[in-house]
């Protein structure tokens, strides 16, 4: 059996080795943050010095403090990330007033998001007054099959859900839905109402509630939420405003496309 590095007394590794450890350590709890003595025992080294190589990773931006918990930062986030596009662009500054209306009705922490491969992609977040902890930054990454987002931008898009299921649906959390036939007629039901749920899917204590911004074409080009603490925060009680404020979206994206196909139009018949 090999003995433990921090039982040990003496950790060999070089630094650059120990740096690697410590961020592989953060596995599922790369978005919302794990604790020093944790990475240290996932690490296998001591706490003292799991607490300086963190110290050092938090200086170059590999990672950040989430309270009394650390997490990736966005230097790591961003080492496989595209910048964004102007598409993205966008679409972030035409449905942020609308993300304000959103937050205005609500006070709760709204996001606008979009689908990328599996992957939802937050490109905006306003914060609410009833706090809770959450994995979701802005410019950042999560699992769709585990987001109230991901989820309503997966029930208008049948590739990008066969490519979810294809991969094994990691168990986040215990609520966390794995079984491919339980997530088809999740989907299926998301589809039918055009609202979608996070009930503690991606982090326990976390609830959110979905719905789609409409493109021209009857498909969404990005989907609205808003999410709060469980046990205080109702997601249905958000769903009138929710879809109030994405068939408003929607109109305005739509009157958008229709403007830039005049001016194209008016641009090849010069």
């Amino acid at each position: 059996m090999a003995s433990s590095v921090a039982a040990a007394g003496r950790d060999d590794r070089a630094a650059v080795d120990k740096a690697m450890a410590l961020l592989s350590a953060f596995g599922n709890d790369a978005f919302t943050g794990a604790g020093v003595s944790e990475l240290a025992r996932r690490a296998d080294m001591s706490k003292s010095t799991a607490f300086r190589v963190l110290a050092m990773l938090q200086r170059s931006g590999a990672v950040e403090r989430a309270g009394n918990a650390y997490r990736l930062g966005k230097l790591i986030h961003n080492l496989g990330a595209n910048n964004e596009s102007a598409a993205h662009g966008r679409i972030r500054d035409a449905l942020t007033p609308y993300l304000a209306d959103l937050y205005e009705m609500s006070r709760q922490t709204v996001h606008l998001a979009v689908l990328v491969g599996t992957e939802v992609v937050y490109l905006n977040k306003l914060y609410g007054h009833l706090q809770v902890r959450s994995p979701s930054r802005i410019g950042g990454q999560a699992p769709a099959y585990c987001t109230a987002v991901g989820k309503m931008l997966l029930s208008y898009d049948p590739d990008a859900t066969e490519q979810v299921l294809q991969s094994q649906l990691s168990a986040w959390t215990p609520a966390t839905i794995t079984e491919p036939d339980a997530f088809r007629a999740e989907l299926a039901r998301v589809r039918e109402t055009n609202l979608a749920y996070d009930r503690e899917e991606i982090l326990v204590g976390l609830n959110c509630i979905a719905a789609p911004v409409m493109g021209a074409n009857g498909r969404p080009v990005a989907a609205l939420s808003v999410s709060g603490p469980a046990g205080k925060f109702i997601p249905d009680s958000q769903a009138t405003a929710l879809r109030k404020v994405c068939y408003a979206a929607g109109r305005a994206v739509a009157a958008a496309s229709a403007q830039r196909q005049h001016q194209l139009r008016l641009v090849q018949g010069a």
